[in-house]
């Protein structure tokens, strides 16, 4: 008898007409319209998704076909992407801000003939590129707001897509299940943090593998709720708002407005909540800000009870069973704060909460996990469906991503470098076969491009980006994104750039976090104009290091950041100097500010700096200041 087949051998349409089948009345999506949460069951999500493929069949769209989607969160994507897939093509997801010329390049990469776009602003920037690429013949929209005078051609709404496919829709459940697991079903844009987005084509096995394994090691249930807010472009919200959720049949919740997510979050309560590390971050640092504009008897419980929280929490992290005094303190610093503080947040019901995409720093692994929140990082890379490691539950440390989820192999090369060999290593580059033979090895083994290694317990530790470790002149080897992080968990700087390779010491371009500081500024009677006003300030930089210092007090001495300035403007994904999902290109950086970064090397005090500013709608404007160059502790000559 042969091998009984994997949980995962189906496909994601098959999964949803399994899902309408045994639970048809069940909700599956819900979306907050108009302040009121809108229901879809089961049986809702498999109708929507077959009629919009028999509309995608009557326009002659089939097995093979690209299918761009772009847009916020919204079930009209999902209903989309998997009528896509059920007729054999693949779903190709951008990012809803990313600029014209990117979407131009992946537009003519992938010869897409039809692009689902959410709004009037998705189709108006459609209509302007579709000049200059003929094959974009269909742009279909779902939210008509601004579009009803609209008369161009080929471009037609969601709903009459599904109304024209509404004799055909019968036909989904054959159409799922003349699909194969090994079909490709997904390409994903990489991060591009090297140079323009790559095109990663995954299968539905590639996909559901992931999902499947995940859930061995931190559980799924039928019942949990879970809210996408992240762009479904991202593949970390694909692994959970289409194959967990199809997997394993939970209600994926989409907010209302990207301004209402923690609203929203807090209504819904979910149970399983993954994000990037800037979103927890950014979490840990609101909290403190918004206890800094409270009560003197809200700061005092605050200041009482987070060492309470933060020493059951490393006591756990050390593998300890804490004593009966801090079990009792705790218990108190639950009732008075941590209790609500979870509410507030909206994560009193969360049982899975996992951070990846970037390495999280301890300070806000310890925040989260003091006031109650088993907050784990996961380990990934779009070309493995997402994840191939995880914290496992009481064993989550400050040092590794755990352990390798089930079915998947970890080896690290000569060089360091770490190789992933999984069910859920995707197929290949769509159109370079080139940069897929430089991928993968020869046995099917994905190069990550991270080094890392082992730690005594078989946790996989990764030091940084093969190209991005650097040694100071004296030797000692750093991870510039390790020393971003710890800044990065300062409230007041948003974004920071580490240098420090052939010299002698650390020194940061660093962005502060401008409604952050504008608040702190606010509250010292400050007065400022703009961005490059605030950031200017000297009541500013003497704040930022302050911070900087208090980090480096920590630090090993070879490790400190000595110099700092802080730069006029925000690290921008339009300037190409971040990718969508907010990660540092490191070399556009160093080069767009290199003469800054010779200046911070330099005796010099400070410099003017000329930069270019570029906007949504590709126009472009130049910024120029002087600088200041701060010194945060005694240093060697540069």
């Amino acid at each position: 008898m042969g091998e009984a087949p994997k949980p995962y051998f189906d496909t994601l349409p098959g999964l949803l007409c399994k899902n309408a089948r045994a639970h048809g009345k069940k909700t599956a999506l819900r979306e907050k319209q108009w302040g009121v949460w809108q229901r879809f069951s089961w049986n809702d999500y498999l109708a929507a998704a077959a009629e919009f493929a028999g509309g995608l069949k009557k326009m002659g769209f089939g097995r093979g076909d690209i299918v761009i989607l772009i847009g916020d969160n919204r079930p009209e994507w999902l209903f989309a992407e998997l009528a896509i897939q059920a007729l054999g093509g693949m779903a190709l997801g951008l990012y809803q801000d990313a600029p014209a010329e990117e979407i131009a390049y992946i537009l003519e990469l992938s010869e897409a003939r039809l692009v689902v776009a959410e709004d009037q602003e998705q189709v108006d920037k459609m209509l302007s590129l579709r000049q200059g690429l003929p094959q974009l013949a269909h742009i279909v929209y779902h939210d008509p707001k601004g579009l009803a005078g609209v008369n161009e051609p080929g471009l037609v709404s969601f709903e009459a897509v599904r109304d024209m496919g509404r004799d055909l829709a019968g036909q989904f459940p054959d159409w799922a299940a003349a699909l194969s697991p090994d079909d490709p079903a997904l390409i994903a844009t990489t991060s591009g943090t090297t140079g323009r987005p790559k095109l990663a084509m995954l299968s539905h096995k590639n996909l559901l593998a992931m999902a499947h394994n995940l859930g061995l090691v931190d559980e799924r249930r039928p019942s949990d709720e879970f809210v996408s807010f992240l762009p479904l472009a991202w593949m970390g919200e694909q692994m959970m708002a289409v194959a967990s959720a199809l997997l394993f049949g939970f209600t994926v919740n989409f907010p209302e407005e990207p301004d209402t997510v923690q609203d929203n979050i807090r209504e819904i309560g979910p149970n399983v909540i993954f994000s990037p590390p800037r979103v927890w971050e950014n979490l840990a640092a609101r909290v403190r800000v918004k206890i800094m504009e409270t009560t003197r008897l809200k700061r005092f419980l605050y200041d009482l009870f987070l060492p309470v929280g933060i020493r059951l929490a490393d006591a756990r992290f050390e593998g300890k069973k804490p004593g009966l005094g801090l079990r009792l303190a705790y218990g108190v610093a639950w009732f008075c704060l941590f209790r609500a503080l979870k509410d507030r947040l909206g994560f009193s019901n969360v049982r899975s909460a996992s951070t990846g995409g970037a390495a999280l720093g301890p300070d806000a692994f310890r925040f989260f996990h003091a006031i109650g929140v088993n907050l784990k990082q996961i380990y990934g890379q779009t070309e493995i469906s997402g994840i191939s490691c995880i914290h496992r539950d009481g064993a989550v440390d400050f040092t590794s991503v755990g352990q390798p989820i089930p079915d998947t192999e970890l080896t690290i090369a000569e060089d360091g470098e770490i190789l992933s060999k999984s069910p859920s290593v995707f197929l290949g580059y769509y159109k370079n076969p080139a940069a897929t033979a430089e991928t993968l090895t020869d046995d099917g083994r994905l190069r990550s491009g991270d080094a890392g290694y082992f730690d005594d317990q078989g946790r996989l530790v990764v030091i940084d980006r093969v190209k991005d470790v650097m040694t100071l002149k004296g030797g000692f080897k750093f991870s510039p994104q390790f020393m971003e992080n710890k800044l990065k968990f300062s409230p007041y700087i948003r974004e920071a750039v580490v240098f420090g390779h052939d010299r002698d010491h650390l020194a940061a371009i660093v962005c502060i976090d401008a409604e952050i500081v504008g608040r702190w500024a606010e509250s010292k009677a400050l007065t400022y104009t703009t961005y490059q006003d605030l950031s200017a300030k000297p009541e500013v930089y003497a704040l930022v290091k302050a911070e900087i210092a208090a980090i480096n007090a920590k630090l090993a001495p070879q490790m400190r950041v000595a110099r700092f300035v802080l730069l006029f403007k925000e690290l921008d994904a339009d300037d190409g100097e971040l990718t969508r999902t907010r990660k540092v290109r490191r070399k556009v950086v160093g080069d767009r500010y290199g003469k800054l970064v010779e200046a911070l090397y330099s005796p010099v005090c400070s410099m003017n700096l000329r930069a270019e500013i570029t906007y949504q709608d590709a126009s472009v404007r130049e910024m120029c200041g002087e600088l200041r160059l701060e010194d945060v502790e005694d240093r060697a000559a540069g």
